[in-house]
């Protein structure tokens, strides 16, 4: 599979909302996104920005001691989005229990999984996904990355779409 990517820089918490404000605008449902930073690198930040693109009303929360949390999305008429399922794998030493919960999830069209920490479930998660990797370069600016395989290019930015390795 050919993947490519796409970087941006976001200068403040309110771009990196605004990138997941659009991301989250063209979400279909079914798609599953992994988030990769160090601690208070911006996940949180950037789904609370997917999570309002799709027009859910959802308070936006890290679940890193609920495990998952789950947020409601209005219907639109065109795509199977119904919800977003917001997971945080940073206390697992493996997926276990949960295991089970994201292989429901993967594939369901109305749903789509948004993870945190997913090196624990690696062997669950589908090749087929879009993988967000947020660097800290000061405080509050953050290098994104998105790489992506074909089948999820509607996801990102056309102005800003790059082929990768």
């Amino acid at each position: 599979m050919h993947i490519q990517h796409v970087s941006k820089t976001s200068k403040s918490p309110d771009e990196t909302e605004t990138i997941g404000r659009r991301l989250g605008a063209r979400l279909r449902g079914g798609e599953v996104i992994e988030l990769v930073s160090d601690l208070g690198g911006g996940k949180t930040t950037l789904t609370r920005g997917i999570v309002a693109g799709t027009g859910s009303q959802g308070r936006v929360a890290s679940p890193t001691f609920t495990l998952t949390k789950q947020y409601d999305v209005p219907a639109k008429p065109d795509n199977n989005l119904r919800s977003i399922l917001h997971a945080d794998l940073y206390r697992l030493q493996d997926a276990g229990l949960m295991t089970h919960e994201l292989q429901d999830v993967i594939g369901d069209p109305q749903t789509t999984l948004i993870i945190e920490w997913a090196d624990v479930a690696a062997g669950v998660l589908p090749d087929d996904r879009l993988t967000i990797t947020l660097a800290a370069t000061t405080e509050t600016e953050r290098e994104i990355r998105i790489d992506y395989p074909p089948s999820l290019a509607y996801l990102v930015d056309e102005e800003s779409a790059g082929s990768g390795e």
